[in-house]
């Protein structure tokens, strides 16, 4: 039984597609939408949709495309910028040189009578945070594979992403006219290793060189691309007769995989033995919005082959964000607490509710920040007075623009469902915002932001003059504002600036972007690897902290004991993050690795102090004993203490705390950790057994292997010391002619070996006694 919102989205999906007169397919037989349902709505003619996939697997070439298909641009350009103009997409210089995406960037186009927002996001791990941002604010992804190399490391972090923030997908298996791309091979590891409910729905036309086209599995129907740029799109019932067979079988493996996930289509099935085109079409809309089955497509857009079909099943498949399911805001008063009492309103996308949006990308241009925003309910207009729901501050919206890539065009009004740009707006990512003259108090939820797992050392170059110096703390300030993942701190005892990121490259980028942007050289200091301490056995403590001074003393008395958090309460701990859906709440859960347990019988210890007493707990803990390193997994329980009627004070109980644990870590057996990075590298298999040896080399232990069919590629997976990768780029280049590639993810901390503790303790010590000697 169809409800009436399902009827009018598949008049929607059935709409007659023409653009700008390239593309004009005899597809759908369903009349449009109703002008006066489009006039109440035009979220329905709308999608949102974020395009990711690995590095290099061709994310803004598809990009490339869709614009030039839907009349965004006039020409196509290349990714690495060779041309001299570079895609439209990478506007950054450092992307169109590297040719890599670094930022998302934003641009949107129109197909047919749709409007598409379009989100290009990297593939490189170091910047995920930027397919984290996307993701939240999206109602529809991209999934794109290559053709030859399938699922790989950064394959399986985006399908993480957007499974935590319930995307639904299309897969696009890209590069299919290379040699050795196999897309049965691809679709069976997105099954494997995704363990995704995946079908194609195309067959390609060739492989490699003889590449031509694809044939629609669902229609019969056989698509090819004509004209210079793939611009003509040719579609007839000329099937080649040696394809015939395939057809068949891979039409009914899509109708059996389709079965499986909805239960429509499998009584059509079991009724009648066969399904009409449509009824596999909507059954694979149904399933696909419903998350339980992910279409693939297949191309090549470098050669223009299969981008306008992907268009069509965007538009068929993926919802608008008036049929976007599950879409919550939170009441202000319960945003502090756990996602279990937090208290949540359904949200209805419909431009006649009270505004309500989400800031979700910041980015410093010259006319002032630029605050990139989801428009979840509401209309918002140039002029209008909005509340930030964090601040509580009522700020007019000065400048209202769509973004299409580094350009900006100036509008009036946005609608519901819209993501758009605004100027002049004050705050800070994951802001919600509504209407001032229509204040509900929501929170729109926050996303996922890993932390940083390494760090450098760094200082403008000496000598620089005192502007140098001011740009420098301007570019820092800006930086980590756009970027969530960046961190900058003052280490307190070198003075040092020490500036955390996601990995090597992410580092690089912005040390270039300081010296481009703000004319700063800097001096970089050796990587700051993020050890952390922790213990192996519980130690008691019974510590007195007593000082006369000659007016009024200090005097406090504490009684505990430490402990190790065990492996078993780890486990669960993460275990409950990950089933949480909030996902902010769910990684503050998965980092808290310290608790302050109060045991007391009684009033030994006032109640006003024990704040202190903690206070002074998690100072003591965030330095250990053995490198200087924040101490991990340990529990502070304090069951007693004695006070004086006038000498105790906040500060006498916590330098008592201070004292206390670090007395007791000394004798608790500490041990150091070192972040474990999962590494993934992909050399022909002529390089094997070198690349083999530099892993040996680094401590690291190999925990996956895999061939390719033909035998030219190996995959290798191995954990490895984060210490120990510093360069690798370099080698690995040098080992494989340029030939080979890796990606790095930070995977967890463990112990190191005894060795590398003496060492690192040693080079500690060192490192004390040097600086001591400069205070003298």
């Amino acid at each position: 039984k169809m409800t009436q919102s399902f009827v009018r989205s598949r008049l929607v999906v059935n709409a007659r597609r023409v653009v700008a007169g390239k593309f004009a397919q005899q597809r759908c037989c369903l009349s449009a939408l109703p002008t006066k349902q489009q006039e109440i709505e035009p979220a329905f003619m709308s999608r949102n949709i974020g395009i990711s996939a690995h590095v290099d697997s061709g994310k803004t070439t598809l990009t490339e495309r869709i614009l030039f298909y839907t009349g965004r641009i006039t020409a196509i350009h290349d990714v690495r910028g060779k041309d001299g103009v570079g895609a439209k997409m990478d506007s950054m210089e450092l992307e169109r040189e590297r040719g890599i995406t670094i930022q998302s960037a934003a641009t949107y186009c129109q197909w047919g009578d749709y409007h598409i927002n379009v989100i290009d996001t990297p593939g490189h791990v170091d910047f995920t945070i930027e397919v984290e941002r996307a993701l939240r604010v999206l109602d529809g992804g991209i999934l794109v594979l290559c053709g030859v190399a399938g699922v790989q490391s950064q394959s399986l972090t985006v399908d993480r992403q957007m499974r935590r923030y319930d995307i639904p997908r299309l897969a696009f298996i890209n590069k299919l006219d290379r040699m050795g791309a196999d897309p049965w091979k691809v679709i069976q590891m997105v099954r494997d290793k995704m363990q995704l409910n995946a079908a194609a729905v195309q067959i390609p036309i060739g492989l490699g060189e003889a590449h031509q086209g694809v044939i629609d599995i669902i229609r019969r129907k056989k698509i090819t691309f004509e004209g210079t740029k793939g611009e003509q799109v040719v579609t007839s019932d000329d099937i080649p007769s040696t394809m015939i067979d395939l057809i068949d079988k891979k039409r009914l493996e899509l109708i059996n995989t389709v079965c499986d996930a909805d239960e429509e289509l499998a009584e059509q099935y079991l009724e009648n033995d066969d399904v009409t085109a449509q009824e596999l079409e909507e059954a694979i809309q149904r399933s696909t919005r419903a998350r339980t089955f992910v279409p693939v497509l297949m191309g090549s857009a470098y050669k223009n082959k299969g981008v306008q079909p992907l268009l069509d099943a965007v538009i068929d498949y993926l919802p608008s964000p008036v049929e976007r399911q599950g879409v919550v805001a939170i009441k202000a008063d319960s945003a502090a607490l756990s996602a279990a009492h937090q208290q949540t309103v359904p949200i209805t996308c419909s431009s006649e509710e009270p505004l309500l949006a989400l800031a979700f990308k910041l980015e410093e241009s010259r006319f002032g920040q630029l605050t990139y925003v989801r428009i979840y309910r509401g209309t918002l207009k140039r002029g209008n007075f909005i509340v930030n729901a964090r601040t509580r501050k009522s700020t007019k919206v000065p400048r209202l623009v769509r973004m299409h890539s580094n350009e900006m065009e100036d509008i009036d009004t946005a609608y519901a469902g819209d993501v758009v740009a605004l100027f002049g707006i004050e705050c800070a990512s994951m802001d919600t915002f509504e209407a001032a003259d229509n204040v509900q108090r929501l929170a729109l939820s926050s996303m996922f932001v890993p932390r940083p797992v390494i760090s450098l050392a760094v200082s403008t170059k000496k000598g620089s003059s005192s502007s140098a110096s001011d740009n420098f703390s301007k570019a820092l300030q800006r930086f980590t504002r756009e970027d969530p993942t960046l961190r900058v701190h003052t280490d307190p005892e070198s003075k040092q600036i020490i500036l955390s990121g996601m990995g090597e490259l992410h580092l690089e980028v912005y040390i270039e972007r300081l010296r481009r942007e703000y004319n700063v050289d800097t001096d970089v200091g050796n990587p700051k690897v993020n050890y952390r301490e922790t213990i192996s056995e519980a130690r008691p403590f019974d510590y007195l902290h007593k000082k006369q001074t000659g007016g009024a003393g200090q005097y406090a008395r504490v009684i505990g004991r430490i402990e190790p958090i065990s492996e078993e309460e780890l486990e669960a701990a993460a275990a409950e993050a990950a089933n949480d859906e909030n996902s902010e709440q769910s990684h503050t859960a998965n980092i808290k690795t310290f608790q302050f347990v109060n045991e007391l019988i009684g009033a030994n210890i006032p109640p006003e102090f024990i704040p202190s007493c903690e206070k002074g707990a998690q100072e003591a803990v965030s330095k250990g004993c053995l490198v200087g390193a924040p101490i991990e997994n340990i529990r502070v329980v304090l069951t007693d203490g004695v006070t004086h009627p006038v000498d105790s004070s906040d500060l006498a109980f916590r330098a008592a705390m201070i004292g206390a644990i670090r007395g007791a870590l000394n004798t608790a057996r500490p041990a150091v950790l070192e972040p474990i990075s999962k590494l993934e590298v992909i050399v022909p298999s002529e390089f094997q057994g070198d690349v083999l040896g530099t892993i040996n080399q680094r401590r690291g232990v190999i925990t996956h292997s895999e061939i390719s069919d033909d035998g030219s590629i190996v995959t290798l997976v191995a954990d490895v010391p984060l210490a120990a990768m510093f360069s690798y780029s370099s080698t690995l280049r040098s080992l494989t002619q340029g030939k080979g590639e890796f990606t790095m993810e930070y995977k967890s901390h463990e112990r190191v070996t005894p060795d590398t503790q003496a060492e690192l303790m040693k080079a500690y010590q060192a490192r004390l006694a040097e600086e001591q000697a400069q205070k003298k």
